[in-house]
């Protein structure tokens, strides 16, 4: 397993918290990383542009305040989200503006360019790409990414379709170094089995919906509350790019979920009711991955993380547990096998 020296000593769990569209604010990545985990957030959530330059000063002045007052606890690095894409006009001031704050983490998206990755490589950071296959991994490494995010089938919004096990597996033929892994990770027994896969972090994004500080409508809230693994649709209609969605926000928009028809992939376009009005990605239709059905109540982020903390440390007894009946097991002294 590899992990980046910024991220040694700091984190209370193997765990990044992805950055949710409009979601992830201030608040929530304070949070996430006060409770030693990575948050982050997207560089396009904070609107206008020039507020991208107060949210980095706060983030980066609240948690050296933090880590003041609890030097044995202090809080774990965060991130910006940069979508490397055509279609992101603000991307050279945005990412100017890490380059100001020194942002320890940039997560890249849609795209992989040499220029950014030397950019945050100027002052020290480190760059986290997500992909959802084998040939956008070899790309994001080839144009400078450090690390890689697996997408796999499963995850919240832009989600890949390969299964956990055979993208991971893939990956570690030629990849050795830091890799995460995303797609349906809500519980600490979740986190555990990503490393028992071969990732070296647990990817988390839709879990933190359903959070005091998450900038989400209520409704939205509630819906990931009381939603399962069932009531998620894969399309690709809302933005050309394939996506988890919730099943009961399609319906609410007017639309039949197991009707869909396909989008254009070479434009963002809007969906439209039947009566022939526009349906807004994000705004009507809401994101989010199949672990949902871990998630019972909304909390604060701190109270999820405490959570997925005991969890994981359970799951780890109880590996370690297992690992040592499959090693007496092995050795004769047991004339049966495990029951697992």
């Amino acid at each position: 397993m590899s992990i980046p020296a910024s991220f040694e000593g700091w984190l209370s769990l193997p765990v990044i918290a992805a950055p949710l569209f409009i979601i992830s604010n201030p608040d929530l990545t304070i949070a996430q990383c006060m409770a030693g985990v990575v948050g982050s957030f997207p560089a396009l959530n904070a609107r206008p542009p020039a507020l991208l330059d107060e949210w980095l000063a706060r983030i980066r002045e609240t948690l050296a305040a933090h880590d003041a007052a609890y030097p044995e606890h202090p809080a774990a690095p965060f991130a910006v989200n940069q979508i490397v894409h055509r279609t992101n006009a603000r991307l050279e001031q945005d990412l100017a503006l890490c380059v100001k704050h020194r942002v320890p983490v940039v997560i890249t998206s849609l795209g992989a360019r040499e220029d950014v990755a030397q950019a945050v490589h100027s002052y020290g950071g480190i760059v986290v790409h997500d992909v959802i296959n084998d040939r956008f991994a070899h790309k994001a490494i080839e144009k400078g990414a450090d690390d890689l995010i697996a997408v796999a089938a499963g995850a919240g919004a832009h989600a890949g379709m390969l299964s956990p096990f055979a993208f991971v597996q893939q990956l570690r033929t030629w990849w050795d170094g830091p890799l995460a892994l995303s797609g349906a990770i809500a519980t600490g027994d979740n986190i555990l089995a990503a490393q028992g896969m071969g990732a070296d972090f647990a990817y988390i994004g839709s879990a933190f919906i359903a959070t005091d500080e998450a900038n989400a409508d209520v409704d939205y809230k509630q819906m990931i509350v009381e939603s399962g693994a069932e009531d998620i649709v894969y399309t690709n209609l809302f933005t050309g790019v394939h996506g988890n969605y919730l099943r009961p926000s399609v319906i609410r928009s007017g639309l039949d979920p197991d009707n869909l028809p396909t989008s254009d992939p070479s434009a963002m376009n809007f969906a439209e009711r039947r009566d022939g009005s526009n349906v807004k990605p994000w705004c009507d239709i809401w994101g989010s991955g199949q672990g949902i059905g871990a998630v019972k109540v909304v909390v604060p982020a701190a109270a999820l993380i405490a959570r997925l903390r005991a969890e994981y440390a359970a799951a780890a007894t109880r590996f370690a547990g297992l690992s040592q009946h499959l090693k007496a097991w092995r050795s004769g002294s047991n004339a049966t096998a495990p029951a697992v």
